[in-house]
């Protein structure tokens, strides 16, 4: 069984900033792909920023220049520095990594939880 929890949301005051942490546990399995997404009440989930093995990262328009997606691959560890904050990044933000088990030898995409991010203005 492999988990993903989130941490670090919070409410802050429009510009400020916040850093969302996600960690990946469990036993025998790597790591591909980490990515945040996250869903604002009313809206469908949208993905925000992406990190693959090799560190190329991927950003929506809507948060490049502001936010950056980081990865601390021994401790299966993904971070969202946010900065800049602005009220319609309020919303519920969800890790997500695609992940091979090795004892299966599947793979397969894991979802976090989810944590609240409030940007008040």
């Amino acid at each position: 069984q492999v988990q993903l929890v989130e941490s670090g949301g919070g409410l802050v005051q429009a510009g400020g900033s916040l850093r969302l942490t996600c960690v990946a546990s469990g036993s025998d399995f790597s790591i591909n792909a980490m990515a945040w997404y996250r869903q604002a009440p009313g809206k469908e989930r949208e993905l925000v920023a992406t990190i693959i093995s090799d560190r190329t990262t991927n950003y929506a328009d809507s948060v490049k220049g502001r936010f950056t997606i980081s990865r601390d691959t021994a401790k299966n560890t993904v971070y969202l520095q946010m900065n800049s904050l602005k009220p319609e990044d309020t919303a519920v933000y969800y890790c997500n990594a695609a992940i091979y088990r090795r004892s299966t030898n599947r793979r397969g995409s894991y979802w976090g939880q989810g944590t609240q991010v409030t940007v008040s203005s």
